[in-house]
């Protein structure tokens, strides 16, 4: 795999809402979704992954929430690079955790969300 995969839940509207966003910024991934990729193949949990989105590194390496997300940045043009570091780095990482749960379990609320995007605790 040349170039990594950002993996999106496509029964979340505000998911593949946000999907559509993420090449704006620049970034150097492809794009799919948990339920058309096979993945087993491609060594992600499925349970985890409607939970928190997944990126698949090149390398094969797959991170999940915050942590994927920043991955994407750190393949984008300034200041997006630095912004996915910075997403990882103490004190901000467990900041960035935590942000990412909140719009997790709110992404039925939020732009484009719907009642299918509200994740079951």
């Amino acid at each position: 795999m040349d170039r990594g995969l950002m993996l999106n839940d496509a029964d979340c509207g505000f998911c593949m809402r946000t999907a559509r966003l993420v090449p704006r910024l620049g970034v150097d991934v492809d794009s799919s979704t948990v339920q058309a990729a096979d993945l087993v193949a491609l060594g992600v949990d499925a349970e985890r992954a409607v939970v928190e989105m997944p990126y698949v590194h090149p390398d094969g390496r797959v991170d999940y929430g915050h942590r994927a997300f920043a991955a994407i940045l750190r393949t984008g043009p300034l200041p997006w690079r630095v912004a996915g570091r910075l997403m990882t780095l103490w004190p901000i990482d467990p900041v960035a955790a935590s942000a990412y749960r909140w719009v997790a379990h709110n992404r039925h609320r939020l732009p484009g969300g719907t009642p299918a995007c509200e994740l079951q605790r």
